[in-house]
């Protein structure tokens, strides 16, 4: 499933983006955003949220020489983790330590079912929530998160252990 856009969230973009930036980086060659997002350590969320009116819908705009913005003050996600084939929202949230609930809180694009978790999107998987808080105005190709969270109720809270339990060793 390529990158898109529309289906990222946020809660609220404040017009001076280049101003309050803590990290940029300046595109080069053919870049696309998962390939940026895995080199830099930002979510492709964040990614594209951070730059809404730079980069379109399938992220195919990007021009080298073009200055992003990585992240914001207090919501600088630079704990990430790049989904591999046969990953599930449990697995990954199982081993980067966090719970489910976390995760979808970090990465608001992702449904309710985790069904449109793709290969190579890079998700944020910090132990906190770390959702750049904006707002959004009406021309950005993204929608804020409660248009995306519309669960009847929140993502069920995943106790998962933080450590895989060690097997009983028993001989006879």
């Amino acid at each position: 499933m390529p990158f898109s856009i529309k289906s990222l969230a946020l809660a609220s973009v404040v017009a001076t983006a280049a101003a309050t930036c803590t990290r940029t980086y300046t595109v080069k060659g053919d870049e696309y955003c998962d390939q940026i997002s895995a080199a830099q350590g930002i979510s492709t969320y964040q990614l594209a949220a951070n730059n809404f009116d730079k980069i379109n819908e399938d992220c195919t705009n990007l021009q080298a020489g073009e200055q992003l913005c990585l992240g914001w003050p207090g919501s600088d996600c630079t704990e990430t983790y790049v989904v591999k084939e046969n990953d599930t929202c449990d697995s990954i949230a199982y081993h980067n330590q966090i719970n489910t609930t976390v995760l979808w809180l970090n990465n608001p694009q992702i449904d309710e079912a985790c069904g449109n978790v793709y290969v190579d999107e890079v998700l944020c998987v910090h132990n906190g929530v770390m959702v750049p808080q904006y707002t959004m105005p009406d021309y950005a190709p993204v929608h804020s998160i409660n248009d995306v969270a519309d669960w009847a109720e929140s993502p069920p809270a995943n106790a998962m252990p933080v450590e895989q339990p060690e097997l009983d060793q028993c001989t006879n």
